[in-house]
């Protein structure tokens, strides 16, 4: 299966297979062989893939080298991209070279980082290993890294030449990030593909079971609501926002929790609260509430966030980058399968939308 990508600046393939047969040749079509090559993995991701990857790439580069960073979003941070740079020079990268984030969210988003930030950019590829990456931020160019405790602080957009995803990598995912990257999956039910969600519904059993060819529509379809929405907005001006449904509540959460949560599960619990103040805009029922909460429990996401206060959740909403003008941006459901971004939601309204995930 194979989708692009069009933005103004760029288009690239996005590749689904269920191996990784064919990603030489997507080096190939991209001309981006016969130079020098990094591989950038984790700690978590390296031991199982990382020699794989070489093996199929070696022999038709310049050079290939790897460099693996700690798992977890405590090394998402400048620190570790500096040390990703000492590297670099050390290895003589140049523009010429290539980066491949092979890991989950944190790997790609740092590489992407690295990738357009050394020498004022070098080509990178996405070979996505978690479901989170698989169905969103492998997509779309948002690179970056957290900075003193705030979420994506610093980053940039930066596309990559094309997306290499392997569905059966997710036969080694541990349960708690194959949950992670439902959250995202079905978030595009809610906010572009009522027929998406109802398709993750009819089949949770078979989603939750791995089945190949239902993981495969899960990737695909998630993939082409993304590129959808990038297509039309590249550096989120406007209709992009739609995708940070659930993200600025999420985002609180998960830096007020110092990320012992991970970051799907800090977006279910924004979905709620999202979901939540949907409803009491009278755009969803309490039904509809209720049917989102159990689908996310079924994929054992959290839909609470109970141990915070609701004026910490609060302010801390504010050091969210979507902030403008010190106003908060609010992604609202019109119905399912459709989405708005309120730019003049009330405290109030904020506040109990808060109040309904923590206690």
């Amino acid at each position: 299966m194979e989708l692009q990508v069009t933005t103004k600046t760029n288009q690239y393939p996005i590749i689904i297979e269920n191996n990784f047969d064919k990603l030489l040749t997507a080096f190939e079509k991209t001309d981006l062989t016969g130079r020098k090559l990094c591989v950038i993995s984790d700690t978590n991701v390296a031991p199982i893939y990382l020699e794989g990857i070489i093996n199929i790439l070696k022999g038709h580069f310049l050079k290939v080298v790897s460099y693996i960073i700690p798992a977890g979003e405590n090394n998402k941070n400048l620190d570790t991209v500096r040390d990703m740079y000492e590297f670099f020079v050390k290895e003589q990268l140049d523009r010429r070279s290539v980066l491949v984030a092979l890991g989950g969210g944190v790997v790609g988003d740092i590489t992407g980082f690295a990738a357009a930030t050394y020498v004022r950019g070098i080509p990178f590829v996405q070979v996505p290993t978690t479901l989170l990456a698989q169905v969103d931020s492998s997509v779309g160019g948002k690179t970056g890294v957290d900075f003193n405790g705030h979420k994506n602080m610093v980053g940039a957009f930066y596309q990559p030449h094309f997306v290499y995803i392997n569905t059966t990598v997710l036969n080694t995912l541990p349960p708690r990030e194959f949950s992670a990257g439902m959250a995202e999956a079905i978030k595009y039910g809610y906010i572009i593909d009522r027929d998406y969600l109802k398709y993750i519904i009819d089949n949770k059993e078979a989603i939750k079971a791995l089945e190949h060819h239902v993981m495969a529509e899960v990737v695909y379809t998630s993939c082409k609501c993304k590129a959808y929405v990038v297509d039309k907005d590249e550096k989120e001006t406007g209709l992009r926002e739609i995708l940070n449904f659930g993200h600025t509540f999420g985002h609180a959460v998960e830096t007020l929790f110092g990320f012992k949560l991970i970051h799907g599960e800090c977006v279910a619990i924004g979905m709620a609260a999202g979901l939540y103040f949907s409803m009491k805009r009278g755009s969803i029922t309490s039904e509809d509430l209720k049917e989102a909460e159990e689908i996310l429990r079924y994929f054992d996401l959290p839909v609470r966030a109970k141990g915070l206060e609701t004026k910490d959740v609060f302010e801390q909403m504010f050091y969210d980058k979507k902030t403008k003008d010190g106003k908060l941006n609010i992604i609202v459901l019109k119905k399912i399968g459709s989405a708005y971004t309120e730019k003049n939601a009330s405290d109030e309204e904020v506040l109990s939308a808060i109040k309904y995930i923590v206690e």
